[in-house]
């Protein structure tokens, strides 16, 4: 049993891993840019910027020198121009190229939002064309460098070309430091980029992660402006404080009703609680809070409605807990103890004279044990992501109450936090489940 609990803890390893990446990829790469979604569209590029430095959302994803940075958005002049329109002598040629068109005798400042970062290696990489004899520059008044030419030949003349245009900062640094001075002949500009050199190209998004994983920093939430690690904490026990009596509550009265309906099969009464079970299933989850409220807390007046005072305030979302999701379960738990009900084991006990309570509750009820404590034990991690309606619509501060507040604010820290725990706890619920079947069934080997 040891050495299988090592190895599959070893297995768990890559998988973990995985589900790491996983949520790496679904929060830092599918979701868009995570400081646009928390601040909004209208904030200023500096804003962003800082956002993104304090999360490590300015690095390269996985790896690389380069970097973008948000001083200078992406410029392709076959599209928009903003914010080059407020560049002094520049023409928009929409249409055909599409270029921005700088006419001769034009010394335009680059349009950083921001000044650029002291003492920091930058790449300018632009997309260009000029006339034949025409020449250009880009220079670098407050960093002390001569100015960078290239000119066209008479042969390249009408084709576009690429260049980078490589230059570091100094101690201090404006954001006029960066000038486009063009001496003959229009300048003609189809993309403009620049980038940040890193210091070490291993310094990405995903290295910063796993860091914060390692210290289990799971980052600051945006819109409360906390730790998440303190926040879970605070929510972990308001959520078990209600979905632990749901979860034993509704597993004690559901087994009781399967064992009923396979002790009375095919009567009255098993026909009566099948019709209850599906019917309980056919009413959606938020009539059951909606009617438990306006009757039971507001007309009857029985329990609070609203809170985390006492215990009290549970009373109400622990009942609808339990029956909103007891029909589901009885027919599931029914299922399962019929089925042992026509195996040739029982056939055989009631040969011997054992009674039909016996035959229940000493072979029945032991053999049924394997599928249920799968179901259990995968039901186990979603005790610690809390009840997401009944925590939001009774305003018990669990994690459901959280995770819901979350995504309406686009927290992306707190959401990717409580998306990889519960991950992570359901990987280790497998393990639990193997070991929960070599416990309750002895032919069962864990080799």
């Amino acid at each position: 049993m040891f050495r299988y609990i090592v190895r599959r803890i070893l297995q768990m390893i890559p998988t973990v891993l995985g589900v790491i990446l996983i949520t790496f990829i679904l929060f830092n790469v599918v979701g868009g840019s995570p400081a646009s979604m928390t601040l909004g569209k209208h904030v200023s590029p500096q804003a962003l910027e800082e956002f993104d430095e304090q999360r490590g959302f300015n690095k390269p994803l996985f790896a690389g020198w380069w970097t973008k940075t948000r001083a200078l958005a992406d410029a392709d002049f076959r599209g928009a121009i903003n914010p080059w329109r407020a560049v002094e002598g520049a023409e928009h040629r929409p249409g055909g190229d599409g270029a921005l068109v700088l006419s001769p005798g034009t010394n335009a400042v680059l349009p950083l939002a921001f000044a650029l970062r002291p003492e920091t290696k930058y790449r300018l990489m632009l997309e260009y064309r000029q006339p034949e004899g025409a020449t250009a520059s880009v220079s670098f008044p407050n960093i002390g460098k001569k100015s960078l030419e290239f000119s066209a030949t008479a042969d390249k003349s009408r084709h576009w070309k690429k260049v980078e245009l490589d230059f570091q900062t100094l101690e201090k640094t404006t954001a006029a430091d960066v000038q486009l001075e063009v001496e003959e002949g229009a300048l003609e500009l189809r993309r403009v980029t620049l980038r940040r050199r890193m210091k070490n190209p291993f310094d990405s998004q995903l290295l910063f992660y796993f860091r914060q994983l390692a210290r289990l920093d799971f980052g600051m939430s945006s819109s409360l402006n906390q730790p998440v690690s303190r926040l879970l904490r605070d929510g972990i026990v308001p959520s078990l404080m209600l979905t632990v009596p749901i979860f034993l509550a509704e597993l004690l009265v559901a087994i009781s009703i399967a064992l009923l309906c396979a002790f009375f099969r095919d009567t009255l009464v098993d026909r009566l609680f099948v019709v209850t079970s599906v019917a309980l299933m056919s009413i959606n989850y938020l009539v059951w809070i909606v009617a438990g409220q306006y009757f039971m807390g507001f007309r009857w007046g029985w329990f609070p409605v609203w809170g985390f005072a006492s215990w009290r305030y549970l009373l109400l979302p622990v009942f609808i807990g339990t029956i909103s999701g007891l029909g589901a379960s009885v027919r599931f738990y029914r299922t399962i103890m019929l089925d042992e009900m026509y195996k040739d084991y029982v056939r055989t006990a009631f040969a011997k004279g054992v009674s039909r309570y016996g035959v229940l509750f000493r072979h029945v009820l032991k053999n049924a044990m394997i599928p249920i404590a799968t179901n259990i034990v995968i039901a186990i991690p979603f005790l610690y992501t809390g009840s997401l309606l009944l925590e939001s619509f009774f305003g018990i501060p669990g994690l459901g109450y959280l995770g819901v507040n979350a995504i309406n604010s686009s927290d992306v820290d707190v959401v990717r936090a409580i998306v990889l725990i519960g991950s992570i706890l359901f990987v280790v619920a497998n393990l639990m489940t193997d070991i929960c079947y070599a416990w309750l069934d002895p032919r069962v080997k864990l080799g």
